[in-house]
């Protein structure tokens, strides 16, 4: 099979973690107009008598901090993919206040989407492994790996008592390395990997599916990855083993993620989204002391962006130059 001419991605999208740490684009501070406006809506919303799953962009109303949100959205899909605001009081709000102003922000972005089988459209990422939590339901360092949705948000309300560091890298720099040191995995990512289906999350044991790693359709890359969900794949009957190219595929994917990626602590008030497109996330270890109202919560949505980005399909198409900076998400996740 004679394989298509690879070109490296340019423009903010592809970005190395040494360069963001000093970069202020995916930065936003809160002002106080914002949270002003913020807890206007919010009384908009208790006088209306409207829950929060219930609520849409319109029926949280925000003026210039709505403006302002729009500069986030253009940052997530036409930017470097990654935004943290930082600054929320989030300590005077009630839980029910938390959820409403984060899902009428998160519908300021996009529109919020259900997750995790019949987790619903808001879903609380703590330590629940004393009822049998695994993953991000537990203590344990999270891998490289993305999310089902085109943007994941996350709000903190409480940190641990150490770890827990959120960390991001950009997958269209690490396509980029492995096209100037190993251009044959590149190819290797482009073809197609089992993937493990969990119950928990598409609500049913459904064995495995079929995906590349990376993707280019209509001049949009995108790429989907866990390696955890990879190698449970090797479990399901049928399933052809890996090759040795894929595994060196693989842990070259990782090995650079762990070079080109960047840490990003997430206080309380910070609001967190990621493009799951063109970046990867992960998290270090954590542990909880909550004598001290320090145990790990953050409130998580996963969002479909208005313009559409499919998914990697079956088969690499042939593509040349593209500049990533052109790029936007969509509905595809």
């Amino acid at each position: 099979m004679t394989r298509p001419s690879r070109a490296p991605l340019t423009g903010p999208e592809a970005w190395r973690g040494a360069d963001m740490v000093h970069s202020d684009a995916w930065r936003y501070p809160l002002s106080e107009t914002a949270i002003v406006e913020i807890d206007a809506a919010l009384a908009h919303v208790k006088s209306a008598g409207w829950d929060w799953s219930d609520l849409t962009r319109d029926r949280f109303p925000l003026e210039s901090f709505g403006e302002e949100l729009a500069s986030v959205a253009d940052e997530l899909e036409s930017g470097c993919g990654v935004v943290k605001l930082t600054g929320l009081p989030v300590s005077r709000y009630s839980e029910d206040e938390r959820r409403a102003l984060f899902f009428g922000i998160g519908s300021h972005l996009g529109t919020p989407v259900g997750q995790n089988g019949q987790r619903g459209l808001m879903r609380d990422i703590r330590d629940n492994s004393k009822n049998g939590g695994k993953r991000v339901d537990s203590t344990d360092g999270l891998r490289w790996h993305t999310d089902r949705a085109d943007v994941v948000g996350l709000l903190c309300v409480r940190r641990a008592s150490s770890g827990g560091i959120s960390r991001l890298v950009s997958a269209p720099a690490i396509h980029n390395a492995m096209l100037e040191q190993r251009p044959d995995l590149v190819d290797v990512l482009f073809d197609d990997f089992h993937r493990y289906s969990p119950g928990d999350e598409v609500g049913v044991e459904a064995g495995s599916y079929v995906l590349p790693v990376f993707g280019l359709r209509d001049g949009y890359f995108t790429s989907h990855f866990s390696r955890t969900y990879i190698e449970q794949a090797q479990t399901v009957p049928g399933v052809p083993p890996l090759t040795a190219a894929q595994n060196e595929a693989v842990e070259m994917l990782c090995v650079l993620g762990d070079e080109l990626g960047f840490e990003m602590p997430i206080e309380p008030g910070d609001m967190q989204f990621l493009n799951n497109h063109v970046t990867y996330h992960g998290r270090t270890p954590f542990k909880d002391d909550a004598s001290q109202g320090e145990d790990r919560l953050l409130h998580r949505i996963w969002l479909s962006m208005p313009n559409s980005r499919p998914l990697p399909e079956s088969h690499a198409v042939l593509w040349g130059a593209v500049d990533a900076g052109a790029l936007r998400g969509g509905a595809g996740a």
